[in-house]
């Protein structure tokens, strides 16, 4: 079942700045929200919040491990230093500010990483270098790293994937920064958890569009299904990403800062024309009601409502529609290596795992008990 979502945002509480955290009832996430320092109610904002001082965003992952997706794409400002003016703020303890190297933050900017991949990167490489804390850090061994990836896992309880993405913004200095390509390569990495994508019928999908009057809102659910989209995608697609005469979207920069083309169907040229008649969009293809890219958190109650709406009883996300879009299209016969273009997968291997999801087999094989009770 897809984890529940936490939206992080900026807000101005009782003269002060804060951070709101908000999120569904859940009393599993309330339970742990409790247990950050300094964490409020707040009856006016409709949301627990933590005054800016207290907030650091490596400690928020810590407490939440496993049980939630954070989305901060809310609190980014400049690409470099979003992360530094949120997490690294003075605290009340009055702890010892742990400084990145500038090259540390250069290099990110040269090689194009996304804002969120820099903000993961800076938070992570800061709790390192504060365990480390008066060694020199182009002094330490790779065995060193080892055991203090190992205290997290046992002390932490860090996840697989938090291992990984911390593993990667300390590799990242001593390879990417001081050059170490050889030395650092022996850091070890955790097995790889696969989980099975979940995903929605044909109809399902088509009630949630049936379902839903909101023309914007009929958009974004046909979007994500018809083009596979990723939420950051589609709230990024521009009016001139659309093609009607080539019957192509044009994805910019999406995982991993590739273009891609995206076939256009035919019903979605034709929503997107009622849509643009009425609401008469600026620049991005879905915007807000005062103009401005659409947030993702409203993709995500979009999805959700329209799945209630449609009697849908699981916990839908947007994502599910893009794993339903590729499922969809190996039932229907579609090449894995076209679903993994359509994708915009790096490698094979991500897309195959489709093929565990889809019926097509399956379905050519008889249940033994039936085949028991047949007359």
């Amino acid at each position: 079942m897809p984890l529940p979502v936490i939206t992080l945002k900026k807000l101005h509480h009782r003269g002060k700045d804060c951070i709101g955290l908000y999120f569904d009832y859940n009393r599993e996430l309330i339970a742990h929200t409790k247990k950050l320092e300094g964490a409020k109610w707040s009856a006016t904002n409709r949301c627990w919040y933590v005054d800016i001082e207290n907030f650091d965003l490596s400690r928020l992952f810590s407490n939440f491990n496993g049980l939630t997706y954070i989305d901060y794409s809310g609190l980014r400002t400049s690409a470099s230093t979003s992360v530094m003016s949120i997490s690294q703020k003075p605290k009340k303890k009055k702890k010892k500010k742990i400084l990145i190297p500038p090259a540390y933050l250069d290099i990110l900017d040269q090689k194009r990483y996304s804002d969120s991949t820099k903000e993961v990167y800076v938070s992570y490489f800061k709790e390192f270098a504060r365990f480390f804390k008066g060694r020199k850090l182009e002094e330490i061994m790779a065995e060193e790293i080892n055991k203090y990836i190992l205290t997290l896992i046992r002390e932490e309880n860090i996840s697989s994937s938090q291992q990984n993405q911390r593993i990667n913004a300390i590799k990242f200095y001593y390879e990417k920064v001081l050059g170490k390509e050889k030395l650092y390569i022996t850091i070890r990495r955790p097995k790889k958890v696969k989980n099975m994508p979940s995903t929605l019928s044909f109809n399902e999908i088509k009630n949630m569009i049936i379902k839903t009057d909101n023309l914007k809102h009929k958009c974004i659910i046909g979007l994500l299904y018809s083009a596979g989209l990723r939420r950051s995608e589609l709230v990024h697609i521009k009016i001139t990403d659309i093609s009607s005469a080539q019957m192509l979207i044009k994805i910019r920069q999406s995982k991993g800062n590739k273009d891609r083309y995206i076939g256009l169907s035919k019903y979605m040229l034709e929503l997107l024309r009622a849509y643009y008649k009425e609401y008469r969009p600026k620049e991005w293809v879905i915007e807000g009601q005062s103009g401005g890219q659409y947030s993702a958190e409203s993709v995500l109650k979009v999805v959700k409502t329209a799945a209630k709406k449609a009697g849908i009883h699981q916990n839908v996300t947007p994502h599910m529609l893009r794993h339903s879009f590729a499922t969809h299209h190996l039932e229907n016969g579609t090449d894995l290596r076209y679903i993994q273009e359509f994708l915009g997968h790096s490698s094979s291997k991500t897309t195959e795992i489709y093929t565990h999801v889809a019926k097509t087999d399956l379905l050519k094989f008889k249940n033994p008990l039936d085949e028991m009770y047949d007359d």
